[in-house]
């Protein structure tokens, strides 16, 4: 059941990955807030399909229970790790601002969920 209803988040967060770990002058970006909107973006999306995902999984009562705040640990996780791999991809490195903009978005993402499922 916790892969069933999470297969789009997980789908999601393999996106994610691939896009970050292009090379960095494929995907250099030149205006730097852009870049962090498209940091907010990702990870609001993927917060967002986290929780519901958690939410509605019934394995894991206490997944449940705890899916915002799960969601939440989990984009920053993942975004830090993200980060820490960059540090091996020629052009790419460690940004701390990338990491304050996942955070970020994975509670624009949470509030989203609020405002859809009206919890």
């Amino acid at each position: 059941m916790l892969l069933k209803y999470n297969s789009l988040s997980l789908s999601w967060a393999l996106i994610i990955l691939l896009l970050s770990l292009v090379a960095g002058d494929s995907a250099n970006i030149e205006l730097d807030y852009l870049d962090k909107l498209i940091h907010i973006l990702m990870y609001s999306i993927l917060s967002l399909l986290l929780t519901v995902g958690l939410k509605k999984q019934g394995s894991y009562p206490q997944l449940r229970f705890k899916a915002v705040w799960v969601s939440l640990a989990i984009c920053v996780v993942y975004g830090f790790f993200i980060e820490v791999l960059q540090l091996q991809i020629p052009y790419r490195e460690f940004e701390l601002g990338d990491i304050i903009a996942n955070t970020v978005g994975g509670g624009v993402g949470i509030g989203l969920f609020y405002l859809i499922y009206k919890v």
